[in-house]
């Protein structure tokens, strides 16, 4: 891949002109030119652009903190919301469940969330209301991700109506 720009992700790292992979697992990519192995791991390492639900857990002025099942908690700035101003400041208590993008991610500081996709648009992304979490490992988060049908959800929506989330810390909803 002489000439071309390529991104590594979770388990691969650069040595020179060689890349070496740094955990077990299956390579995978995505267009364009985007390489990461994946694992199933007991804990999660945020990566940028990974979706996660994260559930809040203290709330300050300028931003929410939120466990991810991550190494660190996350910051989820209050104006990281589609209209989000000084006005409109959404109002959540400890417990919320959120859908959120990670924006910044790295392993020194902690990582930065953000409620709306890259076009400054809500998305799917924010608060889920009712329904049910349950947390599953890393590798079966991004299973049901990459796949694009799943046998048992495919059954369950035969039968009745429902939404999902699922994020790749290994949280579903």
């Amino acid at each position: 891949m002489t000439n071309q720009t390529i991104k590594l992700g979770a388990g691969l790292r650069q040595d020179c002109d060689t890349i070496q992979a740094t955990s077990a697992g299956r390579l995978r990519l995505s267009k364009p030119n985007k390489y990461w192995v994946e694992s199933s791991q007991k804990r999660y390492i945020p990566s940028v652009e990974d979706t996660v639900l994260g559930v809040v857990v203290d709330t300050k002025p300028d931003n929410f903190l939120v466990d991810i099942k991550g190494p660190n908690l996350a910051f989820l700035p209050v104006l990281a919301f589609e209209g989000g101003t000084r006005r409109n400041i959404p109002k959540f208590e400890i417990g919320t469940l959120i859908y959120a993008r990670v924006v910044k991610a790295n392993s020194i500081m902690n990582p930065e969330l953000s409620c709306m996709d890259a076009t400054g648009k809500a998305a799917e992304f924010g608060h889920l209301k009712d329904g049910y979490m349950f947390d599953t490992s890393t590798g079966l988060s991004r299973m049901l991700l990459s796949s694009s049908t799943c046998p048992v959800l495919e059954a369950l929506g035969k039968k009745l109506s429902f939404e999902i989330a699922v994020g790749l810390n290994g949280r579903v909803w």
